[in-house]
């Protein structure tokens, strides 16, 4: 298959925040924020850069539930601590990642970091959902750390930086990640003038989003920080070069196209799949979790 560019349909500038519990505070890109198609990531949270003041108290989101789908959140600055009805618990620091399968139903609850809750400082996230196919939405749920020191990366030549590898494959670079439907997920760090080249199937759904510095996509179109580059389904192939010291979340997945009813918590295929949902939930079948 010939490389071709693919080609950027746009450069998506970060929508008005909200927030989520008192914790954080998001631009929510898709699919509130832009009606854009990245099946299989059916939304992305961005909690931009900001500076929290210290709290004995610490802030985040009580017990909800969720089902039939994943949350991914990505870590760069502060630290979350997450515990969830199926007896998972831990903490993500700068570079970590917390990969939570909620499938079949899962109450779940996040908060800053009782020690960084105390200290306050610079705060900054991403939180993906991933739908999960038809078939899979009533597995079990399950729980992936992915720590930062653990995580696979290529180096790029040069010092010119690294691509660290969350999910997918990078140049035989595997992530530890397990995904049910096919997923690159990287974080790019990349030093001043350095390039990287990624290819993905023309079909898949991509998007880089700038989390620190600015780029150049492609050779001539440009994004800085907190801008989402989403691509058409044209092409298969992309360079990004660093205008300035970068790093650069990218994002490209198979779509599964299969019907989508969501409501809140819940992402289901059909209606009466969230009114069971909610009936589950209400019958305490999603497990006990104290606030």
């Amino acid at each position: 298959m010939p490389t071709t560019f693919k080609k950027v349909a746009a450069i998506l500038n970060p929508t008005a925040p909200h927030m989520v519990g008192d914790g954080f505070r998001v631009h929510n890109f898709f699919p509130s924020g832009y009606k854009i198609k990245m099946d299989p990531f059916y939304l992305l949270d961005y909690n931009a850069k900001l500076e929290f003041s210290p709290s004995n108290t610490p802030r985040g989101v009580g017990v909800h539930p969720h089902r039939g789908f994943e949350t991914v959140t990505i870590a760069y600055h502060g630290a979350v601590a997450h515990h969830d009805s199926a007896g998972n618990s831990g903490v993500i620091y700068p570079g970590d990642v917390q990969w939570m399968t909620a499938a079949s139903g899962i109450l779940h609850k996040e908060y800053h970091e009782e020690n960084y809750s105390k200290k306050g400082g610079p705060f900054q996230m991403v939180q993906l959902w991933v739908n999960l196919p038809a078939k899979h939405k009533m597995t079990a749920p399950k729980y992936q750390s992915v720590t930062h020191r653990e995580m696979a990366s290529f180096e790029l030549p040069n010092h010119e930086g690294k691509i660290e590898v969350i999910a997918g494959n990078y140049n035989g670079v595997k992530g530890s990640a397990s995904t049910f439907t096919e997923i690159e997920l990287y974080n790019l760090r990349l030093k001043a003038g350095a390039k990287a080249h990624l290819e993905t199937p023309a079909h898949f759904n991509t998007a880089l989003l700038v989390i620190e510095g600015s780029i150049a996509v492609n050779g001539n179109e440009k994004a800085t920080t907190n801008q989402l580059v989403h691509f058409a389904h044209e092409g298969n192939a992309i360079t990004i070069e660093a205008s300035e010291d970068a790093v650069v979340l990218y994002l490209s997945g198979d779509p599964i196209n299969e019907p989508i009813a969501q409501y809140g918590p819940f992402l289901m295929n059909k209606p009466e799949e969230l009114q069971q949902a909610i009936e589950d939930y209400n019958t305490g079948k999603f497990g006990y979790l104290e606030e």
